[in-house]
């Protein structure tokens, strides 16, 4: 592994374990296996390393998310069954990010302490690029005359909400019923977006 992605995958860890503020450059250099100054020969700062970390990861996790959107909405029979199985798929747990997940917890916390432009890059990355193919998608289904869509990005968001529930597995809390979270979140935006 190189250096430049062995001081992210360390400053990863220490970032989602320890947050922005209470980080240090010397245990991300110690968890990294490299000294301080590869660190700052390779970003700026802590501030600088912080906007890769979260914009790297973020990255990473839309592909995945993406990926599902792809695989589960790709083509339509079943509208209401579909966008349930999809939501599903989306919302369960993502255990090969569990790094990234709780880097947003921290992010969440500390969001007043971290650069703006680290948290626009991550947004940019990651949850803005899921909702707008998820976007795309309901655009499609308007068109196609399954649903009523004004707004596509809009209703990326409200689909999103609606699905979530009270305990969304992001943040770290027990899940709900998944299914059952999901069904009724589906059923209210049909309400609001159905033919």
């Amino acid at each position: 592994m190189d250096k430049r992605s062995a001081i992210l995958r360390g400053a990863l860890t220490v970032f989602a374990r320890d947050g922005y503020a209470r980080a240090s450059i010397d245990v991300i250099a110690a968890e990294a296996a490299v000294s301080t100054r590869t660190i700052y020969n390779h970003f700026q700062d802590k501030a600088g390393l912080f906007g890769a970390v979260i914009q790297e990861s973020a990255t990473r996790v839309a592909a995945a998310q993406l990926e599902i959107v792809d695989r589960h909405l790709r083509k339509i029979t079943d509208l209401e069954a579909d966008l349930i199985e999809f939501g599903i798929a989306w919302r369960a747990p993502m255990p090969d990010y569990a790094e990234h997940s709780a880097l947003v917890r921290q992010v969440n916390a500390e969001a007043g302490h971290i650069p703006a432009e680290a948290i626009e890059a991550w947004q940019q990355a990651g949850p803005l690029a899921v909702r707008r193919a998820l976007a795309d998608r309901l655009a499609a289904f308007s068109t196609d005359g399954l649903l009523t869509v004004d707004d596509p990005l809009r209703a990326a968001l409200h689909f999103s909400l609606l699905i979530s529930g009270t305990n969304p597995s992001y943040r770290g809390g027990p899940v709900e019923d998944l299914t059952e979270t999901v069904t009724s979140g589906v059923r209210a935006f049909l309400h609001g977006y159905g033919r």
